[in-house]
């Protein structure tokens, strides 16, 4: 009879010693090993503007198509931006024109001087002549010839003047020119702008804009998901951060079909927002005075870059799909099984 209390005694408490094994390890696997179900499938949302103004004419996709970068999406109406690129052209051959005009004034300008210089040293020297002949040539004389000189030198300066101005009507001229290619590039641009292209690989997500309505430039009017940009955001409990490291290996299992696929620790975000501290309108502290005693650890968003090389064909990836992750961390180049 004590032999079969003992035994009885001895199976009690060795199932209970196996109970509080695995109460602990299951407690730990929940609290400390480095694994989520708040997993998140992300992905860059190009959001698509059109350079400018106009209604939509011609709409090239569908909701949800696969399109190439540089691919047509939609157009805007082309009429007003074709008249203004021909009235920068007609403006631009204008201003070369008056810069051929604004040369040939100035190489007048040029012949002017020459000729007043010419006519300002021949009478120049007249007048010394006869200022030098004082006993033959009669005073009323070389006052003459004194006079013409100082007019032939106020024509040569008039003539150099001239020039100034010749020079200046060019340079505005010249500017006049430039200012016109400016505007024909502009023009040009704005034309090539109405067929507004996807700047990414990518998918159309949730297509709204119909032909006939207005698009105004700098406004989103059609989402792009960047093909080539999906990771993975995990959220782990701050109580699992020790475990995890950049550059560990993590399995992927997407809720949908539970696909499983590969990944890396890429990033453990440094921030997030603490809600029950905000900052008063002092720029001060404002401390909750309650206190809740039942406190939850805080999950910090961990990047996971997805091995696509490993990825099983026929998977498809949706930014916002659900997805579990465990880590493999490793210590010393050697992986650590996390307990499961």
């Amino acid at each position: 009879m004590k032999t079969a209390l003992y035994i009885r005694v001895a199976l009690t408490i060795i199932i209970v010693l196996i109970a509080v094994l695995l109460a602990r390890a299951l407690w730990k696997h929940y609290m400390y090993s480095p694994w989520t179900r708040d997993g998140t499938v992300r992905a860059d949302v190009v959001r698509i503007a059109p350079d400018v103004s106009g209604l939509v004419t011609q709409v090239n996709v569908v909701d949800n198509q696969v399109v190439k970068k540089g691919e047509v999406l939609f157009v805007i109406d082309r009429a007003r931006y074709v008249d203004a690129l021909g009235q920068a052209k007609a403006n631009l051959a204008a201003a070369r024109a008056a810069v051929v005009a604004a040369g040939a004034n100035l190489d007048a300008a040029k012949a002017g001087i020459a000729q007043s210089r010419s006519n300002y040293d021949m009478y120049a020297a007249q007048s010394k002549r006869r200022q030098a002949l004082a006993d033959v040539v009669s005073s009323e004389d070389r006052a003459n010839a004194q006079a013409t000189a100082d007019a032939a030198r106020a024509a040569l300066s008039k003539a150099q003047a001239g020039q100034e101005q010749a020079a200046a009507a060019q340079q505005q001229a010249e500017a006049a020119q430039k200012q016109a290619e400016a505007a024909l590039a502009t023009a040009q641009l704005n034309v090539e702008r109405t067929e507004v292209r996807a700047t990414v690989d990518g998918y159309v997500t949730n297509l709204l804009v119909r032909v006939g309505d207005y698009a105004t430039a700098g406004a989103p009017r059609l989402a792009l998901i960047d093909s080539h940009s999906f990771w993975i955001d995990g959220y782990f409990e701050e109580t699992k951060l020790p475990q995890v490291h950049v550059g560990d290996d993590v399995d992927i299992r997407l809720m949908s079909g539970g696909v499983h696929l590969h990944g890396t620790v890429e990033g453990i975000a440094r921030a997030i927002a603490e809600a029950t501290n905000p900052t008063s309108t002092d720029l001060l502290a404002n401390i909750n005075p309650t206190f809740n005693w039942v406190r939850l650890a805080q999950r910090v968003p961990v990047r996971v870059r997805i091995d696509f090389a490993h990825m099983p064909a026929g998977t498809v990836l949706v930014a916002g799909q659900t997805a579990t992750l465990i880590v493999h961390p490793h210590e010393h180049g050697q992986p650590v099984q996390a307990s499961r």
